[in-house]
């Protein structure tokens, strides 16, 4: 009888232990940031905490697929816990030289007895990231060996307090001629839980404030032709998750879900958090996790130039105004004028050949303006069916290279669906045969593309300098954007803003248009603060005469490649203060958007030694500039940044 008492109990120890949801716990390198995954009730979720408090409450994971619902009815059989490292070197991002050291988990989950999906945690100290991986099935005949994902169940529900700092997901076929959405929409800073912008979501990057314990910057990554890049869902207060491209974008064309080949592996979702903004800006992860797709055809080399089209518009875009900024950016001593919209129609291929002649004899080389239309929006703009199709687009790349252009800037995409991701490929992997550096404008946002293509340069994907031209709302706005753009969009990749400019006001005379609010010191802070390795700035030839020397002076010396970053204060949308090194020199660099002037004391012994002076550009609170120089003692420097001002210190 006893012995009978025991078997029941073993049996029934059994049934209690396979109801039990599997739990695994893992934690980065210093053991400040855990995550927790789990199969409760046969649904994939996963938990992170930092510092000992939660900052994810468990969310969901899983895949939904027409070869099976992989978001329930899983079971955790096993989560492989190792470490992976990865030292790199890249000449376009915030950091030059990289060490990646993080904790991966490849957590297997089962279905009927077989497996079917793993998810992939990489923990750093500063980032969390996942993706799937998607396995083949047995099938009468075979196996299947292709598979249609059509979402995704990937969630983050955070805790409750939060608030947000989104930018809203734009409809599709809207906007200027129809080319929404283009990530170009304004924030809502400090905002409550549960809204779902214009009711289609938020653009990546989303920044999320857990109360006084930190911050967390959802984002993605390693996206390319072999899936849809995605945007974040509220799905109700506290909930959000991963969403597919809308069906409307690309004029109605493809499919929303992601056709694959088995077994795949999906982008990474990235989450990074700290207890400051600090590992917001520093944060590499977006190249961290990707690999180069192929080998630079060439050594290319990056730098600054002028851009006519934003203080002239379309009518500058003629031969002799080319002209004239080539020999504005010989001054300067730039590497590029950037040529736009309608030079096909305006100079022509044949004095388009001279005008790259010129430059050449200048030292100065050309990027071209191309539309990326296609059937997909309105946009008239020429030169137009040059770059959606590949022997349009080779033809005309055969005939850059023969003519020494250094790149484009292809504008007007049609959205995240995949068969655009695979254009945004397509025109790189051409593009760097042909020795030809990418810039894309009115766009999604770069997810990793600056280690994965070699000569991708950089994305617009913002309210950039454009608008400041089309409307007064915009100058006025300009610091507000400027502080919120450093803390969220220009983390994540390179931020091809086109700013800068020392004109008083956004027209060719320099005394009509739109006024410009901001001061010239914080001009030359968003050179510094604003990350991209190619810089076309929207400084005009008459600032040669009638901008300070020294403004003039800093912006032909200031770098566009940078070695380090380093967070130092600021808050989205109100002021922010950041330093960058090229080589062994500093620049730190400081703007404010509040109406009561910043009043700090900074610390510059991180960057400059005792006793030595550097040169300091700050403004009065009448936004009147100034540069002297200045002897730093063992003290602080006490600083004061005027509503639109700056303050900008870097060494002689």
């Amino acid at each position: 009888m006893k012995q009978f008492r025991i078997a029941i109990l073993m049996a029934l120890s059994m049934v209690v232990g396979s109801m039990m949801a599997a739990e695994k716990q893992f934690a980065s390198p210093d053991g400040n940031v855990i995550v927790k995954v789990s199969d409760e009730g046969g649904k994939p979720v996963y938990q992170v905490s930092l510092g000992g408090k939660v900052f994810l409450n468990p969310s969901a994971l899983g895949l939904y697929t027409n070869i099976g619902d992989l978001t329930t009815g899983l079971t955790m059989k096993d989560c492989q816990v190792g470490r992976v490292s990865d030292t790199y070197s890249l000449k376009t991002i915030k950091q030059s030289q990289v060490t990646y050291e993080a904790t991966e988990a490849v957590c297997q989950f089962e279905q009927n007895g077989r497996q079917v999906l793993d998810v992939i945690f990489r923990v750093s100290n500063r980032d969390v990231a996942f993706r799937y991986k998607l396995y083949p099935r047995r099938a009468r005949g075979g196996e299947t060996l292709v598979a249609v994902v059509t979402g995704e169940a990937s969630g983050f529900v955070f805790p409750e307090g939060t608030t947000t700092f989104l930018c809203p997901q734009s409809r599709p076929m809207g906007g200027f001629a129809r080319t929404s959405p283009s990530y170009e929409t304004g924030y809502a800073l400090d905002d409550q839980m549960g809204k779902n912008g214009y009711g289609e979501g938020y653009s990546f990057p989303c920044l999320f404030k857990n109360g006084d314990k930190g911050w967390m910057l959802i984002s993605e990554t390693g996206t390319d032709g072999n899936y849809v890049a995605c945007r974040l869902l509220n799905e109700g207060g506290a909930n959000y998750k991963i969403g597919f491209p809308q069906p409307g974008e690309l004029n109605g064309h493809g499919s929303t879900s992601a056709a694959v080949s088995l077994p795949c592996e999906t982008p990474w979702r990235t989450i990074t958090l700290g207890t400051t903004l600090a590992n917001i800006v520093e944060s590499t992860v977006a190249n961290d996790l990707v690999q180069p797709k192929y080998k630079a055809s060439k050594d290319y080399t990056y730098g600054k130039g002028s851009w006519s089209w934003i203080i002239g518009m379309d009518s500058s875009c003629n031969f002799d105004e080319q002209k004239r900024y080539i020999d504005f950016s010989a001054a300067m001593g730039w590497r590029s004028v950037l040529v736009d919209a309608l030079w096909d129609k305006q100079i022509g291929y044949e004095k388009m050949e001279e005008l790259a002649r010129y430059a050449k004899s200048k030292g100065v080389g050309l990027f071209l303006w191309y539309n990326s239309n296609g059937a997909w929006n309105d946009a008239p703009q020429s030169p137009k069916d040059k770059m959606d199709k590949s022997p349009a687009r080779r033809k005309e790349m055969a005939w850059m290279q023969k003519n020494g252009i250094l790149g484009i800037k292809v504008d007007f995409f049609g959205g995240d669906k995949q068969p655009m991701m695979q254009l945004y490929e397509d025109i790189l992997t051409d593009a760097n045969e042909f020795g030809i550096q990418c810039i894309f404008h009115g766009c999604t946002l770069p997810r990793g593309w600056e280690r994965m293509y070699p000569n991708y340069v950089a994305s617009e994907a913002v309210l950039a300098s454009e608008n400041l031209h089309f409307g007064q709302g915009a100058c006025d706005a300009e610091a507000t954007n400027a502080c919120t753009h450093t803390f969220i969009r220009n983390v994540v990749g390179s931020m091809d803003f086109g700013g800068s400019t020392l004109n008083k006001h956004y027209n060719a005379d320099n005394q009509h248009g739109t006024t410009r609010r901001t001061s010239d010191v914080f001009a030359l802070a968003t050179a510094v603060l604003f990350q991209s390795s190619v810089q076309h700035f929207a400084m005009a030839p008459n600032n040669l005469t009638d901008a300070p020397a020294w403004a003039v002076q800093f912006m032909k010396d200031v770098p566009t490649t940078w070695d380090e970053v380093k967070f130092i204060d600021g808050y989205p949308g109100k002021y922010a203060i950041i330093a960058r090194r090229a080589g062994q020199k500093w620049y730190v660099a400081g703007i404010s958007a509040q109406k009561e002037p910043v009043k700090i004391k900074l610390d510059l012994s991180p960057f400059f030694a005792k006793g030595t002076t550097v040169t300091a550009y700050t403004d009065d609170t009448a936004l009147n500039g100034s540069c002297k120089p200045l002897k730093l003692g063992k003290k602080p420097v006490d600083v004061v940044i005027p509503e639109n001002g700056a303050v900008l210190f870097t060494k002689e």
